[in-house]
């Protein structure tokens, strides 16, 4: 019998829960949230997950690469489309997200997204560093002109401020 996994992310711990093909409950846990954490949880199950399924978000895709490396049939799930799955639920937690995805898993109600690779958010995190950077430099040049013209002292014309590209144009 096939049996499927939904897990709901958060900082600290990741709630999961497995279901089997009818739809009946069959495990459910809180487990660290590292990849090393979740395949050893998935693991003592015993029974191979038909599909495994991750809301989409900043730490879904670090746990997405490292269950995917592990040869587990992770799926990364589409935030919004989740979200509107989950409308009608009365209480919201955790552990009814993760009963909820399972549940989605399980029926094929899900569209996957592309993760990108770790290099690409990588080389994505430095830019988007040095973009905050550029302007915070900026915002402290103009601050401290502002504070030396208040006391009389005027000094060259200012640099540009950096684009959204982050080229200089």
């Amino acid at each position: 019998m096939e049996h499927y996994a939904g897990i709901d992310v958060s900082l600290d711990s990741a709630s999961v829960c497995i279901v089997d093909a009818h739809g009946k409950i069959l495990k459910e846990a809180k487990v660290a949230c590292e990849p090393e954490a979740l395949i050893a949880w998935l693991a003592e199950h015993g029974t191979p997950m038909a599909r495994i399924g991750l809301e989409a978000g900043p730490l879904s895709q670090w746990l997405f690469a490292g269950l995917k490396a592990a040869g587990l049939p992770v799926e990364l799930l589409e935030t919004r489309h989740v979200r509107a799955a989950f409308k009608a639920m009365p209480v919201k937690t955790d552990r009814t997200d993760a009963r909820g995805i399972a549940q989605l898993m399980r029926l094929g109600w899900f569209r996957p997204v592309h993760c990108k690779s770790l290099p690409a958010q990588e080389v994505r995190a430095l830019l988007t560093t040095r973009k905050l950077l550029q302007a915070k430099r900026h915002d402290v040049e103009m601050s401290l002109r502002g504070c030396c013209a208040a006391l009389g002292s005027r000094s060259g014309r200012p640099r540009p401020r950096p684009s959204r590209c982050g080229c200089r144009s």
